[in-house]
């Protein structure tokens, strides 16, 4: 499963309900299920972001349903971005040489 970070802003009508914003990210959690997304943290936040969760998914269509089903109920206003382990990064950066090593051979004269 791949993880993602969402950020997220209140709109007015998410600040002006600000009483309800721990029951909502209950509705979140429950709702991410149905997509097959799993919940895994969330924190409110101070600064240019109001709420951060993290989210495992099985592909980029799920959460991405997700956030669109999150906003549609207009209280924030959703960012994703793909997160990376370590290890994750590890097998990125291989085929990144890989692929470095292999233009280097069809540069060689046969």
């Amino acid at each position: 499963m791949a993880t993602y970070i969402v950020l997220n802003r209140f709109t007015e009508q998410g600040i002006r309900n600000i009483g309800e914003t721990t029951k909502r990210a209950d509705a979140v959690r429950e709702m991410a299920k149905k997509f097959g997304v799993t919940m895994k943290d969330i924190y409110w936040t101070l600064g240019e972001y109001d709420v951060v969760a993290t989210f495992e998914a099985p592909d980029e269509a799920s959460i991405t349903a997700l956030t669109l089903a999150i906003g549609r109920d207009g209280n924030v206003r959703t960012e994703m971005l793909r997160a990376f382990t370590k290890d994750e990064m590890k097998a990125v950066v291989a085929k990144l040489a890989q692929a470095q090593a292999a233009k280097a051979k069809e540069k060689v004269p046969a």
